[in-house]
């Protein structure tokens, strides 16, 4: 796939959600930011990746970035979010593209996305119409190119681009803990995304930092193989090794994280047969790890008077045990299972009755109360 037309660079995009701060834990390090993009632009860097959601991130690029150096010089991408969190109605959803532009100062965005695609956050985009406002920015020259960032089943993913053929690109999470995941199918997403000719984008190689420190039998695996690498390197360089990805943005939050990236990226070499060997024992040992063995089927949720997404809660039950990573784990329970929570429960034992696994749905549920919601 050519996508030449689009974006000259390298891999290595720079993810602008998780900027370093001072140790109040609030006000951005501006001092280290501007560092950590001068480095970045040393190294061959190009793209930069934010979103009008992302607290203080667009006004941070706009000093560090767009006040510093030559327009030309970068590829800057942000998001358009229609959800109700986001915005309160079709005109405060448009009005996100002007106030970015204000925010970064940077004229135009090469790259603008419709932001978090899932089933429940779809029909929003299609009521307020920013299929079209997107591509009527484009005509006026506000925005370059435009894709979607997506968050759901391969399936829908289909839907989406059968609808929309003229998205530029598709922005995923993608990386190996989750490459065969049942509930984030990054696998299949990705082949859905390559089978409709759209260049990939990917969110979360390293999976929000957890698999820069993954469980103690993975990281001997990979330990092992290279004691040299960082463990970081392992999931970025999976990643960009697969050969329709545009982009892997990876969200670096200190100037060491950002030294890290550049020294095995600017010259970048795709993952060896071997070094794909030594990633499947990972994610083997990985699999071993003590985990719900809930396989997704969805027969649990049909007729759950609550309405409780069960697999989704016991994905991000799953990457706790993994992780161990309890703020991370509590943070993504207060919105990727959707708006029911396990203690909603009525113990009605509905979803036992339907589960092929025969799972103690109901205990597990009192075992997440106990750690994601205290």
């Amino acid at each position: 796939m050519d996508w030449s037309n689009i974006y000259q660079g390298p891999k290595l995009g720079f993810g602008l959600m998780r900027l370093p701060t001072l140790t109040d834990g609030k006000t951005f390090d501006l001092e280290q930011i501007c560092e950590m993009v001068d480095v970045f632009l040393a190294a061959g860097g190009r793209y930069f990746d934010t979103a009008y959601v992302y607290p203080g991130s667009e006004e941070t690029i706009g000093k560090a970035l767009c006040q510093r150096h030559p327009r030309e010089s970068y590829y800057l991408a942000s998001k358009l979010n229609a959800q109700a969190w986001a915005c309160g109605n079709e005109q405060e959803a448009k009005d996100e593209l002007r106030i970015s532009l204000e925010r970064t100062g940077a004229g135009y965005f090469d790259f603008y996305l419709v932001h978090s695609i899932t089933r429940a956050s779809l029909p929003l985009y299609d009521l307020y119409g920013i299929w079209h406002f997107m591509k009527e920015m484009k005509d006026k020259g506000l925005i370059r190119h435009w894709g979607l960032s997506f968050h759901d089943e391969p399936e829908l993913l289909d839907e989406v681009l059968k609808a929309h053929p003229e998205v530029e690109f598709v922005q995923l999470q993608i990386n190996y803990a989750d490459w065969e995941n049942n509930v984030i199918q990054s696998r299949k997403c990705y082949e859905v995304a390559v089978a409709h000719g759209k260049p990939v984008v990917v969110m979360e190689p390293v999976k929000g930092g957890t698999l820069s420190t993954p469980p103690e039998p993975v990281a001997k695996i990979l330990q092992n193989a290279n004691p040299d690498a960082s463990l970081a390197s392992w999931a970025i360089r999976f990643v960009a090794s697969l050969p329709e990805v545009m982009v892997v943005l990876s969200g670096m939050s200190s100037l060491e994280q950002m030294e890290d990236n550049v020294s095995y990226m600017r010259d970048f070499e795709p993952l060896s047969a071997e070094e794909q060997l030594v990633l499947k024992q990972a994610r083997d040992a990985m699999a071993r790890v003590d985990q719900i063995p809930c396989t997704s089927c969805h027969y649990c949720t049909k007729g759950c008077p609550a309405g409780i997404h069960i697999p989704e809660v016991f994905n991000v039950m799953n990457t706790y045990k993994l992780y161990g990573n309890l703020k991370m784990a509590r943070m993504d329970y207060s919105w990727r299972p959707g708006g029911a929570k396990a203690s909603e429960c009525l113990q009605c034992g509905q979803c036992e009755g339907a589960c092929p696994q025969h799972l103690p749905i109901i205990s597990l549920l009192e075992q997440v109360v106990e750690v994601l919601e205290k």
